[in-house]
């Protein structure tokens, strides 16, 4: 009876993606057809989930990596009880639905992941899995086991293709994470064309070589793919899993299935012909009384399932408060007071050093409080300075470490980093030079869409990086940052304000931040308390020297530039204003009254100094003001000569402001 129900299932899935494509003329057909058989046996036993508690800790947790097939993630959450009714699958693509073009997070119940673009989502996924061996190996005791979920991602060639995808998959491989299951809808098809045209490999042999175990089924046997599942589950053979579903694309629609066609709304115009040849009703979107009656009873069943696990974690917390205590603390929100006391304040033999070091200084002093503080970099942990020392390294042997070695996969490090993030138990952050964010700005793209509290360790800042010349030298980086919507970036000019800036950024909930460190000493020259220094950079732009007579010029400074502009003031005379910019982004969330206080409108006297491109200071500056930056790429010398060179010298600033006033 299961399976013939789950059949009709299937194909009421297909019927149900037909004619949400077909009303809005737009979306993508391809997947929810051909991969129908592998919702109806993941969304009616192959997940352990409960819809009527979409966050429930000890969840599965399932991502549509192949985020264009939107329509089938849509389809099975609303058949399996997720509060997404019929009237959302009807207002697909519809303006303010729950029901976008592709999957986003915290839009739409039972959606783990914001996927669409290809790869990022298996990278999601080996994220979620991290997390979960962290929360088992961190919170299960011989008495009680809370966590032991699957991560379950489905993704298609396209996601395979990508090189974000790739890396993840090494690194999971590597890692071992037995926990995390992919499916390949493993139909042959890319949207331009039949994928012989663009690969050529032995997938099986690829995933065998990545340490992965490897299942080949039929994708359109649902008792065929409940075997691949529960083996793959019950398999603790420290490799995780990959099952090759082999599909028809499009499957149900005779014009265009199998081909490169069905992949979009292509086959959406033949919508009356392929209902009748899947069986279907003539009325749209159709859900039988049967297959509606078996999903109530399977969200039910869940519904006892979870309450049995509360049970357990009741009976946990009893028996083990302190840990209890921590894991209710992985989820609090940070403030400022609080995080700025667990940092000491820096004396006069560490303030002078490279940001990145006080960066290092700064992370350790917090990760010595808060336990679900987990870091990670790119094959640079010696040079990004921001390895958690007596922290131990992620590894199968240590699930616990607190040090994540990437590798060289900075895109599948922000991927997971994401992935992590979205599970919300570890505040976690990930480390390269500034010049290579562009090879993860993907993912941070994704991050600030989706509101992630991730945290980018950008050390090595500028055309200051010296002889490794322009390919290390980022001038162009920092400000393309900047024009990420909400995505702060904190460019600290002294050791007090690194302090403030990861303190920012580890209390902020609501989305990333980039933290952008030197690689060359910075000294301090504020006569600020610490205290101010920190707080300035919680409000983006402050007063960092003040003047003394009527205010004439202001500088505006960030980063290594800060020092500078503070010693110029002092020599230029008593009516300079310096204004440390240390976050664009959190100066304009400030009030309009605190904004003019920082930069009066009156003083249309500024000169911004940046070692790097000028293009994103034309708001603070106005049509009076001048920037002394780099609008070319760098040279490759010593980095006091390249600074001096390009125009990023004290004297430099003195005679601009001279022309100015």
């Amino acid at each position: 009876m299961s399976d013939t129900i789950r059949n009709e299932a299937a194909n009421q899935a297909r019927g149900l993606a037909i004619d949400a494509v077909h009303t809005c003329s737009s979306g993508h057909l391809g997947l929810p057809l051909g991969a129908a058989e592998i919702g109806a046996s993941l969304f009616s036993t192959g997940l352990n989930f409960d819809p009527k508690d979409p966050k429930w800790p000890n969840r599965d947790r399932f991502i549509l990596s192949a985020g264009h097939g939107s329509m089938f993630l849509y389809t099975w959450l609303h058949l399996s009880g997720y509060n997404l009714p019929m009237d959302e699958l009807k207002q697909f693509r519809v303006l303010h639905s729950k029901t976008p073009g592709h999957p986003e997070y915290d839009e739409t119940p039972g959606v783990e992941a914001t996927t669409g673009p290809l790869g990022q989502g298996v990278g999601n996924a080996v994220g979620y899995a991290l997390s979960g061996k962290k929360l088992a190996s961190h919170y299960n005791t011989a008495e009680h086991s809370l966590f032991d979920f699957h991560v379950f991602a489905l993704m298609g060639d396209g996601c395979f293709q990508e090189g974000v995808a790739r890396e993840s998959i090494s690194f999971a491989g590597h890692q071992k994470l037995e926990n995390l299951i992919l499916i390949y809808d493993y139909n042959a098809v890319t949207l331009d064309a039949m994928a012989e045209k663009t690969q050529s490999e032995d997938t099986s042999a690829f995933f065998s070589a990545q340490g992965w175990e490897v299942f080949e089924i039929d994708g359109h046997s649902i008792q065929a793919i409940d075997e691949a599942i529960a083996q793959a589950k019950a398999n603790d053979n420290g490799k995780p899993k990959i099952i090759l579903a082999k599909t028809i694309i499009a499957k149900g629609i005779p014009e265009v299935e199998g081909t490169a066609g069905g992949h979009g709304e292509g086959g959406a115009k033949f919508a009356e012909a392929a209902r009748a040849n899947l069986g279907l009703p003539e009325s749209t979107f159709h859900v039988s009384e049967e297959v509606q009656n078996y999903f109530n009873d399977r969200a039910k069943a869940r519904s006892q399932s979870r309450a049995e696990w509360e049970q357990n974690f009741l009976a946990w917390k009893q028996a083990n408060p302190s840990l209890a205590q921590a894991f209710e603390a992985s989820n609090a929100t940070l403030d400022f007071e609080s995080l700025s006391a667990m940092v000491p304040e820096f004396t006069p033999e560490n303030a002078n050093g490279a940001s990145r070091a006080s960066g290092g200084i700064v992370l350790n002093a917090i990760a010595n409080e808060i336990p679900n503080c987990i870091t990670g970099s790119a094959d640079l942990f010696g040079s990004t300075k921001n390895y958690i020392k007596d922290g131990g390294d992620f590894s199968t042997e240590n699930p616990d470490g607190r040090n994540i070695w990437f590798g060289i996969r900075e895109h599948g490090m922000g991927a997971i980093c994401n992935g992590i993030a979205y599970d919300g138990y570890f505040k976690i952050s990930g480390a390269t030079f500034t010049v290579f964010a562009d090879y993860l700005r993907p993912s941070i793209r994704l991050a600030a869409l989706s509101g992630l509290p991730v945290s980018y360790i950008f050390t090595h800042d500028s055309v200051g990086v010296g002889e490794d010349g322009p390919t290390h030298q980022p001038v162009e980086t920092v400000s393309g940052l900047r024009v990420i919507p909400n995505l702060d970036v904190i460019r600290p000019g002294d050791a007090e304000e690194v302090a403030g800036a990861f303190i920012a950024a580890l209390s902020r909930s609501d989305g990333p931040t980039a933290l952008i460190l030197s690689r060359q000493n910075i000294s301090t020259e504020s006569v600020l308390s610490a205290q101010e220094r920190r707080s300035g950079v919680q409000n983006g732009g402050y007063i960092a020297h003040k003047e003394t007579e009527a205010l004439k010029l202001i500088l505006l400074a960030t980063g290594s530039e800060l020092p500078i502009a503070i010693q110029a003031a002092k020599e230029i005379g008593p009516h300079v204003r310096v204004v440390s910019m240390a976050c664009f982004e959190r100066f304009e969330r400030q009030s309009s009254e605190y904004k003019e206080s920082i930069l009066p409108n009156a003083c249309r006297n500024r000169i911004a100094i940046e070692a790097g491109v000028s293009n994103t200071w034309g708001t603070y500056l106005g049509l009076d003001g001048k920037a002394v930056c780099i609008d070319r790429f760098g040279l490759s010398a010593p980095g006091n000569t390249v600074m001096n060179e390009l125009g990023i010298s004290l004297e430099n600033l003195k005679s601009i402001a001279s022309d100015l006033v």
